[in-house]
């Protein structure tokens, strides 16, 4: 099973990291609207918060 998390975690970043990518090339192609642009940006940043939020240890929580 952990090597299911460490799969996820390592999808959730890669797609995170794309986004960004993806955003920055057709913004300089000038091929989608800002709209589109907010859009999959905002899907990098969710895709990398689950990334950030799936590696807080049980032990933090309970701490909190």
């Amino acid at each position: 099973m952990k090597k299911y998390g460490a799969l996820i975690d390592l999808v959730l970043k890669a797609v995170g990291m794309a986004m960004g990518v993806v955003t920055v090339v057709i913004s300089i192609l000038g091929v989608a609207t800002s709209e589109t642009l907010i859009m999959l940006l905002g899907i990098g940043v969710f895709c990398l918060g689950l990334a950030a939020l799936s590696n807080v240890k049980e032990d933090e929580l309970d701490k909190l």
